[in-house]
């Protein structure tokens, strides 16, 4: 099958290799693009922060970018983030394997409000209300903006003809902000039409409900909010399509 990878650039690689592997062929086309910030204000009392709390592996980078601290214990909202977290030189990493529901709800269980405040690496428009969560149950959550995710401007050239000649079997998207960019992206292109024959794999309900404004043959919701379980639907998607040749 061929399918279009809108990850940020940093992300994709896995995912295309993963795609590959399976004998797919992947089309990347990022929609986001992540910059990060030289200039950062941290949040006050910052470095006594009991933990970190990771939403993205962008936001492990950018951390781990500014910061030389590896012993601080990493909360990390799914296995990805996790394992780029490890792979970063943290050594104490736990991850939610879920969404950021999931991981407020394990921050609770784990840690105590009164041993200190929790530090949220994040973009300058994060997804979820995590800190608000946690705020519920007692925490303080320090957010230090330390990248920007910045939306594509233009499909590519190459992105609008694999959707004009009905080229591209499926769309992945992981994120909400990823899949706003794409539907504002195909309908400034005027390629709404095109998605009828495409079927939209998405990581999260969340994120499905972004993408829900155009038409499209089949939209598939992971089993989990992981790349494994989006994957392991994207197999069921290519053994059903099999059996119907």
């Amino acid at each position: 099958m061929r399918v279009l990878v809108t990850r940020p650039r940093e992300d994709a690689a896995s995912l295309a290799a993963a795609l590959e592997a399976r004998g797919h062929e992947a089309l990347l086309e990022p929609l986001l693009t992540i910059t990060p910030r030289d200039t950062v204000d941290w949040p006050q009392c910052h470095a006594a922060a009991q933990a970190l709390l990771v939403t993205s592996a962008n936001g492990a980078r950018a951390f781990a970018r500014l910061d030389a601290r590896r012993d601080i214990p990493v909360f990390a909202v799914g296995d990805a983030s996790a394992t780029a977290c490890r792979e970063l030189g943290f050594g104490r990493v736990t991850s939610a394997a879920g969404d950021v529901g999931d991981l407020a709800a394990l921050v609770a269980e784990k840690l105590d409000p009164a041993a200190g405040p929790l530090l949220h690496p994040a973009a300058g428009k994060p997804a979820g209300d995590l800190q608000g969560a946690l705020a519920a149950a007692g925490f303080t959550v320090l957010r230090a903006v330390l990248y920007d995710a910045r939306p594509a401007a233009a499909l590519s050239a190459a992105c609008t003809s694999s959707l004009n000649d009905g080229l591209i079997d499926v769309v992945t998207f992981f994120s909400p902000r990823t899949a706003a960019a794409f539907v504002s992206l195909v309908e400034a292109a005027d390629l709404s039409h095109t998605c009828r024959a495409v079927t939209a794999l998405c990581l999260s309900e969340a994120v499905a409900a972004r993408i829900s404004g155009l038409s499209w043959s089949r939209t598939v919701v992971a089993e989990r909010p992981e790349q494994d379980a989006l994957l392991a639907a994207l197999d069921t998607l290519a053994g059903d399509r099999a059996s119907q040749v």
